[in-house]
C-alpha cells in the first residue's frame, strides 16, 4: 500500500476540515435554537421544527417566529459578510480590505438616516411610524448609489488603489452627512438610529429572510461563478490582462456581488463589523490554501460558524435581554485585526 502524495494528502485534510465545519455549524445552529431566556425541552423544540404541536402553544410562537429566523439570520449573514470581506481582499490585494471599504456600508447608514431622522422635518412624522421595509428600501438605495459611483471611478481609473482610497473618502463624506444629520435630529429620532447602528439578528422576521435569502444566495452564486476570475486576480491584474481577463468587468461581476451581500445583510440587520476582515483570515490559518475554490466555501462556513457562536454569546441565558451583536464581533474580531497588523508581513505574500 502506497502513503498517499501530498496533493492527495491536502485534498484529504481539506475534506475532514470542511465536514467539521460543517457540523459545527449544524450543532450551533440547534444550539442558537436551544438558547434564550425561556427554558424549552430539545424534545419539543425537535417536534416544533418537525411540525409538531409542543406542550405549551407559547413555545411554539417563541421558535417559529423569534429563535429559527434569528438562527437563520446569523447563518445568512455570518456566510454572506465573511465571503464579501474575502472578494474586497483578493480585488484590492490587501489583507485589511473588507465589504465596508468602499462606503457600502456607509451609503447604506446615510440610506437610513435619511428615513429615520431626515423625515423628522415633516409635520407629525414621529418615531412609530417608520416601519421596516422604509428603512430596508432606503439602505439598499444608499448602497446601490455607492456603489454606481464606485463603478463610475473603475471606469475612467485603473489603479485599483486609487479606487480602494476613493472608496473610503466616500464612505467618509457619507459618514460626515449621517453626523450632520445626527446633530439636527431630535432626541427619539436619534435613539431609533443609535439602536440601527449596534447592529441585530433578532429584528429580522420571516417574510424578510424571504428576501433577505434569496439576494444573499444570489451574491453568493456570483462568487462561487468568479472562482477562476478571482484565482486569476490574486496574482495582479496584469498578469491578469495577459491571460485574458477583462479587468473591468471582473470589477463590475465583483463588486455587484458584494453590493448583494454587504448591502442586503447591513438593510436588513444593520452593520456588523469585523466579520468580513477577520473570518476570511481564520480560513486561511485553518486551510493555508489560496484557490478561491477551497476559499469560499471555507470562508462561508467559518463566517456562519463565527456569527452563530457571537450570537449565543450575545444572549446567554443568564441574561434577560441581549447584547448588541457588534459588540460580541468587534471582540472576537479587534485580536484577529490586531494580529493582521503585526504578521503584516508574512499575510502580504499571499495577496
Amino acid at each position: 500500500m502506497t502513503n498517499p502524495s501530498a496533493p492527495e494528502r491536502r485534498n484529504n485534510k481539506t475534506i475532514i476540515l470542511i465536514v467539521t465545519l460543517s457540523l459545527s455549524v449544524l450543532l450551533l445552529f440547534i444550539a442558537g435554537i436551544l438558547t434564550g431566556t425561556v427554558r424549552i425541552p430539545i424534545s419539543d423544540i425537535f417536534i416544533i421544527l418537525s411540525g409538531g404541536e409542543a406542550s405549551r402553544p407559547e413555545w411554539h410562537i417563541i421558535v417559529t417566529d423569534l429563535r429559527l429566523p434569528r438562527a437563520i439570520t446569523a447563518l445568512v449573514a455570518g456566510a454572506g459578510l465573511s465571503v464579501s470581506g474575502l472578494l474586497m481582499q483578493t480585488v484590492f490585494r490587501n489583507p485589511l480590505a473588507g465589504p465596508y471599504v468602499l462606503g457600502i456600508s456607509a451609503g447604506a447608514s446615510l440610506g437610513v438616516a435619511v428615513v429615520v431622522m431626515g423625515l423628522t422635518l415633516i409635520p407629525g412624522y414621529t418615531a412609530w411610524a417608520v416601519g421596516d421595509w422604509p428603512v430596508v428600501i432606503a439602505a439598499w438605495a444608499g448602497s446601490g448609489a455607492v456603489l454606481v459611483l464606485i463603478l463610475l471611478v473603475s471606469f475612467r481609473v485603473r489603479d485599483i488603489m486609487t479606487i480602494l482610497i476613493l472608496g473610503i473618502m466616500f464612505g467618509s463624506a457619507t459618514g460626515a452627512l449621517v453626523s450632520v444629520m445626527q446633530y439636527f435630529s431630535t432626541e427619539t429620532m436619534l435613539r431609533s438610529f443609535m439602536i440601527w447602528t449596534m447592529g441585530s439578528l433578532g429584528g429580522v422576521t420571516g417574510p424578510q429572510l424571504g428576501i433577505m435569502v434569496p439576494a444573499v444566495v444570489g451574491g453568493l452564486l456570483i462568487a462561487g461563478a468568479s472562482v477562476k476570475m478571482l484565482n486569476t486576480m490574486l496574482l495582479g491584474e496584469n498578469y491578469a490582462r495577459s491571460l485574458g481577463v477583462n479587468i473591468t468587468a471582473a470589477r463590475i461581476i465583483i463588486f455587484v456581488s458584494t453590493s448583494l451581500l454587504a448591502g442586503t445583510i447591513t438593510a436588513f440587520c444593520g452593520p456588523i463589523a469585523f466579520i468580513g476582515i477577520a473570518v476570511p483570515h481564520l480560513a486561511r490559518m485553518m486551510f493555508r490554501n489560496a484557490d478561491h475554490a477551497v476559499l469560499l466555501p471555507a470562508t462561508a462556513l467559518t463566517g456562519a460558524a463565527v456569527l452563530l457562536a457571537s450570537d449565543i454569546v450575545s444572549r446567554l441565558p443568564a441574561m434577560e435581554g441581549s447584547l448588541p451583536i457588534n459588540s460580541v464581533t468587534a471582540l472576537i474580531g479587534i485580536p484577529v485585526v490586531i494580529w493582521i497588523v503585526i504578521r503584516n508581513q508574512k499575510l502580504t505574500g499571499i495577496f
